[in-house]
């Protein structure tokens, strides 16, 4: 696959080994660059569709090498047809509210965030995040950025309680979720896939093609839930195709 980003500007390096966060009695490693400041939001859409993710002012991608169940995956928006547990998943959330706010942190995103991380990922290399480390993740970049607020529709005018956050790159080709987080207790709202839903009906809306999720990994209970999204497109060495039968039913590798 034919990859054009401006590699003059960047300089890769690889990590050390480390315990894969996603499988047992595995090793990642990943290959990273920083992206520039004077072009930043260029390079991160050449990068993240050939399969990097950005973290801060950071472009990565799995480079482990014994290893392939990382894949990068995104949804086409335009041919996408919501099921009916899709449907009911969007208008379960019809009472809350959208707002497209700039990329700075808040206090109140980040309480959210914290009951999330001890809820759903106590044990995960996320829990232990302050909140500098907050502030950087949002506020510490140079490409195109946004935060969607979901809130309960208020009684009073005012703005509602933040019951989720979706931290969003817009790119030339489409919307990246950087990484999202929501009210754990809300379970019957299935916040995490309402978010997907809601932003492939935003692309829909303007007409934007894709909407990148990141990496599916199989074999991986926490990140099989972006295969079930259909039709829905994996990153192979020859390039993006849909993801067939075949593909979901392929054994996890040794």
């Amino acid at each position: 696959m034919t990859q054009h980003f401006p590699t003059r500007q960047l300089r890769f390096f690889l990590t050390a080994p480390s315990p894969c966060p996603y499988l047992p009695d595995r090793h990642e490693r990943k290959v990273f660059a920083h992206l520039p400041l004077s072009d930043g939001a260029s390079v991160n859409d050449s990068l993240t569709q050939v399969g990097f993710r950005r973290s801060q002012n950071i472009a990565y991608r799995p480079a482990c090498e014994s290893c392939s169940a990382c894949v990068s995956a995104r949804i086409p928006a335009g041919d996408y047809e919501f099921s009916r547990s899709e449907r009911r998943v969007l208008n379960r959330n019809e009472d809350l509210e959208r707002h497209l706010v700039e990329a700075e942190a808040t206090m109140e995103q980040f309480d959210l965030l914290r009951r999330y991380l001890t809820t759903r990922h106590a044990d995960g290399g996320m829990a232990e995040m302050t909140w500098p480390d907050y502030v950087a993740m949002v506020e510490d970049t140079a490409v195109r950025t946004h935060i969607i607020e979901y809130r309960l529709r208020s009684k009073d005018g005012g703005p509602g309680d933040l019951i989720a956050c979706a931290l969003v790159d817009l790119m030339n080709d489409g919307l990246s979720l950087v990484y999202s987080f929501y009210d754990p207790t809300a379970t019957r709202r299935s916040l995490g896939s309402f978010m997907i839903l809601d932003h492939v009906v935003q692309a829909q809306l303007t007409q934007i093609p894709y909407v990148y999720l990141g990496y599916w990994v199989r074999g991986s209970e926490k990140m099989d839930y972006k295969v079930r999204f259909s039709p829905i497109e994996l990153l192979r060495p020859e390039g993006w195709s849909l993801m067939s039968a075949r593909d979901r039913a392929r054994p996890v590798e040794a």
